[in-house]
């Protein structure tokens, strides 16, 4: 799951911004995380630091001089590299101010781009195709340059670590045809390839990344689509030129809507980034930032832009950078892991178990489950190979006697009587084995539950706990599991299912969300829950207490007047306040952490929210503002307590509870003092976590100066933070 996350400008095209009005030529990383170097197209580069969106050095070479190359970092000597006028090659330290009086070096050929990688220094690629690393050509600056390309312009080009050996990569045009060259500067090793043609379309844009001994290379098509070449580094053959066949990585449309893309970039092995214009039938386009799943095919998120853009897009550090309008913009992002689960919803916890662990959907067919069935032996599960759909119907005529499918038995066992029947799914559990052990208790579930929908009067609800609490199932293995307990009102059956089923539809989630606010708490009194997830934090004296002090006052006893004015006035909620109590008690409180727990997106739950009365809704929103209290009284953030709900979780609803409730939220007198509140608090932890920021910027920053001094000898000082 990918999302765009807050935006801020880092400065504005312009002389004033420090980047010329020409625009960008290039954004490059700098000598620090959290820096970054900007080329315009002109004189002048630039250092930001992004956190601050504040120049540290800017430098420019002098009247009728142009940079031809964006400028780098020499990570390993913490040096700048800039070429103008294609061969004139500068190099300078952060302290050096005049251009003119740095290094300076001409080289014998023209310069196209250099690229500087972290643990293997600069490599310089000319405009002919050669590739010189930096060391090398400083030894003879004006040594010869061979021209390994002939009448072919270069489009592309990015640098890699392989190992110890740098590894440079460029895409060529020449009439047409798209080809690809390999290069290792240090092995003086050369390989040439030829794009596969695509008809009446063209490459755009070009990304790599190394991984698994091979290059896999991504070309973004004029015909809104993502290619994906596999090239391997070790080439075997001594062909001359390879033709390199490619395979659609994602097309770039969703809803009747196309992307054309100008730019991408790669942000892990299932995501990437495109910049472009959205066209849609019948509608102006409009340019947008967009993040698509390649795993799943599916659209992410994507910003609008109103103001227009360059068509660049640069990533560094989880933070995207493109013009926008007058201004360069920073948008931070994040990508979690791509699953199922992730593309169409928000995850579980992540100490939760994958699905995957435990639903086989390959043997869920009825007639793949084979169990043997002796009347004078225990039951036993009869492992089979998988099968074709040819073989299939064959196979199942050839079933030995004395086995029956887990289907037919558990149809078998359903006119049985309720202990013979739970005797016999207790065998057949006791003495199944993997792999389709969880397919087999979820047909003893389904077997269980028919039997309650056939006799009203019959629930074995130990037994089913039992399963639930020793068994790993999920919703889809037994989907009337949860109906018939929110039918019988049995909440601690829903809190384990809650806390255990990782793909429970959003309709059920908010069916035991309405159960669980409706109870009264007398009613919870007598019910057995897991309370792990809020025991350490509620105060249980003070929830259970239960406040019967009689106040005499003038011989008369106020408890018995407020009862009188209960008939007539409706008593006023009292809101909790920082510190103060839970709105809800130790077993409510549980059952809603178990919500809070489960996985849901936000599409589909939104709509069953909004039905959610408004007293409840109160309530709850009452909850989610006490936890949020309590979250915030520790600096980690993070409740005690096993499956106790994290910071983002209460967010999350929070969020969700005012966008489903906010006309009602408004007008409820009750309700204006809770959301006056909560904008004070959330308005106060902003500004503390800003302040902390700060100061972990300036401790930052102090750290690193202590380490470019020295101190030979013992010495005391005072820091003091303004």
């Amino acid at each position: 799951m990918a999302a765009l996350c807050e935006s801020f400008t880092l400065c504005g095209l312009g002389p004033s911004g420090g980047v010329g009005l020409g625009g960008l030529l290039a954004l490059e990383p700098g000598p620090d995380p959290d820096h970054v170097l900007l080329t315009d197209r002109g004189r002048t580069a630039t250092l930001f630091k992004v956190s601050d969106q504040k120049p540290l050095g800017c430098w420019s070479v002098k009247h009728g001089q142009i940079l031809t190359c964006p400028v780098v970092c020499n990570f390993e000597t913490c040096e700048f590299i800039a070429v103008h006028d294609d061969k004139v090659l500068r190099i300078w330290k952060n302290k050096d101010i005049n251009l003119d009086k740095v290094f300076k070096a001409t080289l014998s050929a023209d310069v196209y781009r250099i690229h500087s990688l972290p643990n293997g220094g600069p490599v310089v690629l000319f405009k002919g195709g050669g590739v010189r690393t930096l060391d090398v050509l400083l030894e003879a600056p004006q040594q010869e340059i061979e021209n390994v390309i002939s009448d072919e312009v270069i489009k592309w080009s990015e640098a890699f670590m392989e190992g110890q050996q740098p590894v440079l990569i460029f895409a060529t045009e020449k009439d047409g045809d798209y080809f690809v060259y390999i290069q290792k500067p240090k092995m003086k090793s050369l390989h040439k390839y030829k794009l596969e043609q695509q008809e009446l379309s063209k490459p755009l844009s070009f990304t790599a990344y190394v991984k698994n001994q091979s290059i896999t290379l991504l070309c973004l098509y004029s015909n809104d689509s993502v290619y994906k070449v596999l090239i391997p580094l070790q080439k075997n053959t001594e062909e001359e030129e390879q033709i390199l066949s490619k395979s659609l990585l994602v097309n770039l449309s969703v809803s009747g809507s196309v992307l054309k893309g100008t730019s991408f970039v790669v942000l892990d092995k299932d995501h990437i980034a495109v910049l472009g214009s959205l066209d849609a039938s019948g509608k102006k386009s409009k340019e947008c930032l967009t993040i698509w799943n390649t795993k799943f095919q599916t659209l992410q998120t994507s910003k609008h832009l109103p103001l227009g853009t360059s068509g660049q897009l640069w990533c560094h550090e989880e933070k995207f950078f493109f013009t926008h309008g007058k201004v360069l913009t920073v948008i931070m992002y994040k990508c979690e892991t791509s699953s199922l689960a992730a593309a169409v919803g928000k995850l579980k916890d992540s100490q939760a178990p994958d699905l995957s662990s435990f639903v086989n959907w390959d043997a869920l067919g009825d007639e793949e489950l084979v169990v043997s069935f002796q009347s004078q032996q225990p039951l036993a599960l009869k492992p089979e190979s998988k099968m074709t759909l040819r073989s299939k119907s064959s196979s199942v005529s050839k079933v030995q006697p004395g086995t029956l499918s887990a289907g037919k038995l558990a149809r078998n066992l359903q006119d049985a009587s309720p202990a013979v029947l739970e005797d016999r799914l207790k065998k057949l559990m006791s003495e199944a084995q993997m792999p389709d052990l969880h397919a087999i208790v979820g047909y003893v579930v389904t077997a269980l539950i028919n039997k309650c929908k056939v006799n009203p009067y019959y629930y074995p609800k130990d037994f089913l706990l039992e399963i639930i609490q020793t068994q790993d199932l999920s919703y889809s293995l037994c989907p009337d599991l949860m109906a018939v307990a929110l039918e019988k009102k049995d909440v601690y059956l829903l809190q384990l299912c809650l806390q255990r089923f990782p793909d429970i539809p959003e309709e059920i989630t908010y069916a035991c969300l309405k159960v669980f606010l409706s109870m009264s708490e007398n009613h919870l009194k007598n019910i057995d829950l897991d309370l792990d997830s809020v025991i350490c934090y509620i105060d249980i004296e003070l929830n259970n207490k239960e406040v019967k002090t009689e106040i005499v006052e003038n011989g008369f006893s106020t408890e018995l007047e407020q009862n009188i004015l209960d008939t007539k006035i409706p008593k006023k909620t009292p809101l909790p306040t920082e510190g103060e109590f839970c709105p809800v008690g130790l077993r409510k409180a549980a059952l809603l952490n178990a919500v809070l727990h489960s996985a849901y997106s936000e599409t589909f739950l939104l709509p069953h929210l909004k039905n959610l009365p408004a007293k409840e809704a109160v309530l709850f929103l009452r909850y989610l503002y006490y936890l949020y209290v309590k979250c915030s009284e520790k600096i980690n953030t993070t409740l005690p307590g096993t499956h106790s709900p994290t910071v983002n979780q209460i967010m999350d609803w929070m969020c969700l509870l005012l966008d489903a409730h906010f006309t009602v939220m408004v007008m409820l007198p009750e309700a204006k003092e809770l959301l006056s509140r909560l904008h004070k608090f959330v308005r106060a932890q902003v500004r503390f976590y800003s302040e902390l920021n700060k100061i972990e910027e300036s401790l930052r920053e102090l750290q690193r100066l202590n380490h470019q001094r020295d101190f030979q000898t013992y010495s005391i000082e005072v820091l003091e933070l303004i």
